[in-house]
């Protein structure tokens, strides 16, 4: 196990006096590095479960947009060895690069929309060339490498479909790129020590509107080849997807897991309570959904998508990563369909009119990262793709709205899984006991259950208290026998070497008995003392970050919150979810490290040049 379970052993005082009240931790005047050390020199398992962090979207220049971007030499290869740990040349500047902690497990997650076309046409692939649009795509890339790509793209349900889309489109070609995948997967995959699970994107994007999802299966790759992966040629509606994932798992006996990503640029459509054809859907429908999409991504390279200002107005914090615009310059309305916490909220209406929740999902992060390189830190980040990799070139924003400054530097997912292998991991997003982080590898435990005590919090096994008394994030709790309010027991350790932590909070929803739908925030454990206003909101933090040097110091945070924390506003009748979410302290944002490197004034940026990096739980659901 790469990345032990980290299990939270601090002093039984300050754990009782959290558990208890819900007070504001003792202050942490130091690093805090060696409660975090300590605990990562202890591992021990969670129950019987660890913690695996990894990346199920990423892209290598088998994506066309990826090869156009300046991602023709980031090969599948590259993808695996790099997320390993392995030294690799980065794939433009040529220099020799590493991230500092391997992943777990990754999904090379290549569109399969003229999957690998584009390297096999310039590597003279007979089979491309011999078709006609193989040739016009070889003409056309030979006129202007830039616009080629724009020759494979599908925008809408009615667009037509040209001739290179209808030559290269065929079960022959795409098998030959589909094998390419299964068989580096096979290479790379190592039961215990690193997964690689296969998969794909389909990339429907009707009209422009973002309708993304990420699919990957625990099959191996004999199951594998047994079916192609489906592209938005094929189908541009989510029915059509569930249908094949229905079809293949009856023929095959492949499982998958459908992931949406990017609600953010879904201007309203991904939370919708409509179906494609505009009509109000079904039980039927709701069914379908959640048996497929059962974790979405909350956050990744193309911004966060957990809240908006907007929508979420008494949230101070829902102003974090957000994208302005679509794909292009085109503005991205906050609408509450395109949110997950609006989302979760809309699937409560959901229930109440059809019986089912199709939006009852967990929440991860990932990258989407377009350079082949899977990294999160604010530090150590690559670009979304090879395009723009050098600071100069991001002052130049020769990427326009996806220039990296622009583009968030993080996301990755977090799963609690029995082992590492594709099986288990499989099963951990099924019950969606995963969360995803902003970047950092912040290590969080969520319970929820009717029989915790105060002195649960101190427990020494935690974990295992939590399955016994409880269920873990991605579960759902049934109307108590007795009129007690639900509790969470809640864990959160900073990363090693990592930021402290400012705060934990609880994010409630519910749908009260008028249909009226309601979000809170609820400020639950939090480090530093004298920071609670008379108001009930909390007083910043602070701010060590240097903007000459892009350094901070963890003179202010904790290393470690833990608390049991009961609703006080909790109603036995109606429906409702919480979640978590835990901010560290401020620290510097990817683009104020260029801006010194090029000694200019960073304001001139004109974006964030701190940000507090963040972890979302999924969500645990009560159903009366």
């Amino acid at each position: 196990m790469r990345h032990p379970t980290l299990r939270l052993i601090a002093s039984t005082s300050l754990l009782a006096a959290l558990a208890a009240c819900q007070q504001p931790a003792a202050p942490d005047a130091t690093a805090a590095d060696p409660a975090v050390d300590r605990l990562a020199a202890n591992p021990a398992e969670a129950g019987d479960r660890v913690l695996l962090w990894g990346d199920t979207h990423l892209h290598t220049r088998e994506s066309a947009d990826a090869f156009e971007n300046g991602t023709n030499n980031a090969d599948i290869d590259t993808a695996y060895r790099f997320a390993r740990g392995m030294p690799v040349r980065h794939t433009r500047t040529g220099d020799v690069i590493r991230i500092d902690k391997p992943l777990d497990f990754l999904v090379v997650a290549d569109h399969a929309e003229m999957l690998g076309v584009l390297p096999r046409m310039v590597e003279g692939d007979e089979d491309i060339l011999a078709t006609t649009g193989g040739r016009q795509l070889a003409e056309a890339y030979r006129a202007n490498p830039d616009t080629a790509y724009m020759q494979t793209m599908k925008l809408g349900p009615h667009d037509p479909v040209n001739d290179i889309i209808s030559s290269l489109h065929n079960p022959e070609i795409l098998r030959t790129s589909w094998e390419r995948h299964i068989d580096a997967a096979e290479r790379y995959n190592e039961p215990g020590k690193f997964t690689a699970l296969i998969g794909w994107e389909w990339s429907s994007t009707p009209n422009g509107i973002n309708q993304h999802r990420v699919v990957f299966t625990s099959a191996d790759g004999d199951v594998a080849r047994q079916f192609l992966p489906l592209s938005n040629y094929d189908t541009m509606a989510p029915e059509g997807l569930w249908r094949f994932l229905r079809e293949t798992r009856a023929r095959t006996g492949a499982d998958f897991v459908a992931i949406p990503h990017n609600s953010n640029l879904s201007q309203g459509q991904m939370w919708t309570q409509l179906n494609t054809d505009g009509e109000e859907f079904d039980a039927a429908y709701a069914h379908e959904r959640l048996e497929w999409e059962r974790v979405v991504e909350v956050t990744q390279y193309k911004g966060t998508s957990e809240a908006h200002p907007s929508l979420s107005t008494n949230d101070e914090f829902a102003d974090f990563e957000i994208r302005e615009t679509m794909f292009g310059s085109e503005p991205a309305i906050p609408h509450a369909g395109s949110y997950v916490r609006t989302g979760l909220l809309a699937g409560l209406a959901a229930q109440a009119r059809t019986g089912v929740n199709p939006f009852a999902f967990g929440v991860i992060g990932s990258t989407d990262s377009h350079s082949g390189l899977s990294s999160q830190r604010e530090d150590e980040f690559y670009g979304k793709s090879g395009g723009d990799i050098y600071p100069q070139e991001k002052a130049d924003a020769v990427l326009g709205p996806m220039n990296s400054w622009v583009v968030s530097a993080g996301g990755i997912a977090a799963v609690w899984a029995d082992r590492n292998d594709r099986r288990s991991i499989y099963e951990a997003f099924r019950r969606r006991e995963v969360y995803g982080t902003s970047g950092p590898r912040i290590a969080l435990r969520v319970f929820g259950g009717f029989g915790f005590v105060p002195g649960d919090a101190e427990a020494a096994d935690f974990a295992r208290v939590g399955y016994r008394k409880g269920v873990p994030m991605g579960g759902e709790l049934q109307r108590p026998t007795r009129a007690v309010a639900p509790a969470l027991l809640i864990q959160a350790v900073k990363e090693a070497g990592g930021a402290n932590l400012d705060r934990v909070q609880v994010i409630k929803g519910w749908r009260t008995a008028d249909g009226t739908l309601r979000e809170q925030v609820y400020n639950v454990v939090w480090s530093g003392s004298g920071r609670l206003r008379s108001d009930g909101s909390l007083a910043p933090v602070g701010d060590t970050v240097d903007r000459r040097t892009a350094r901070y110091t963890n003179t202010i945070g904790a290393g470690e919150l833990v608390t049991l924390w009961r609703d006080p506003d909790f109603d036995p009748a109606v429906n409702a979810f919480y979640y978590v979410r835990v901010l560290e302290i401020p620290t510097p944002r990817h683009q104020l490290f260029d801006a010194i490197a090029l000694g200019m004034d960073p304001a001139r940026t004109a974006l964030p040049l701190t940000l507090q990096e963040r972890a979302w739980s999924s969500p645990i659901w009560y159903r009366p």
